[in-house]
């Protein structure tokens, strides 16, 4: 960094505070470069922080507990360039993440060099992704210019009546937790994803977002 700029600052949001101990060090250890403002267990005081120090980077964990982090990730991204890190391995919950506006996802069990660098690249306006996520996006893309898109009809009809079920939920519940979906569906969050992961597959969108808008235009409710 050069004479005269500015540290890179950096907002921490996961609620296990070892994590976020252990993200400090390793953060702080990094200045003049770049130093934590502030650390956050819930999305509110995450929101909070953001608008009274001003971030440059938000590090984000998706599963909060009775938060969900993705859904905070657009508005986030209106303050600071959002970097979610994860225990996830599901690629498409990554792919959704930066669908949503996240500049990257790195995973927790990462190497701190490389979460170092994650936090650099998307300061920087770069996107970061794992080789596997970069992979899933380009794959994405391609398929989408290469293949015809099927006909909307046919997509409805595709779906399991489980499927429409969550859907409907999903619609009737746009703001709420997974945790709480999960909840009155009587699955597990794991299963929740399983299920989001194909129907996002099948109806062609990214997020919990563009699966409403789908629903909407559909009247899946």
């Amino acid at each position: 960094m050069s004479e005269g700029s500015t540290a890179i600052r950096v907002l921490l949001v996961d609620d296990h505070r070892t994590v976020l101990r252990g993200l400090e060090w390793l953060i702080n250890a990094e200045q003049p470069q770049m130093e934590v403002c502030g650390s956050a267990t819930t999305i509110a005081e995450a929101m909070r922080i953001c608008v009274e120090q001003k971030p440059d980077v938000v590090i984000l964990d998706l599963d909060l507990g009775d938060d969900d982090g993705s859904h905070a990730i657009p508005e986030l991204a209106r303050h600071a360039a959002v970097l979610v890190l994860t225990g996830l391995r599901d690629v498409e919950t990554h792919h959704a993440a930066v669908a949503a506006g996240a500049r990257g996802v790195v995973a927790k069990e990462s190497e701190p060099d490389l979460i170092l660098k994650a936090i650099r690249k998307v300061h920087a306006g770069e996107i970061w992704l794992d080789r596997l996520g970069m992979q899933k996006v380009f794959s994405s893309l391609v398929a989408g210019t290469a293949t015809p898109k099927p006909p909307q009809d046919s997509i409805v009809a595709s779906l399991t009546p489980r499927e429409r079920e969550i859907i409907g939920v999903l619609s009737a519940n746009a703001g709420a937790p997974a945790k709480q979906v999960a909840s009155l569906l009587k699955i597990s969050e794991h299963t929740l994803r399983n299920h989001l992961t194909s129907i996002y597959d099948k109806v062609g969108v990214a997020s919990r977002l563009g699966l409403y808008e789908f629903a909407q235009k559909h009247r899946l409710r």
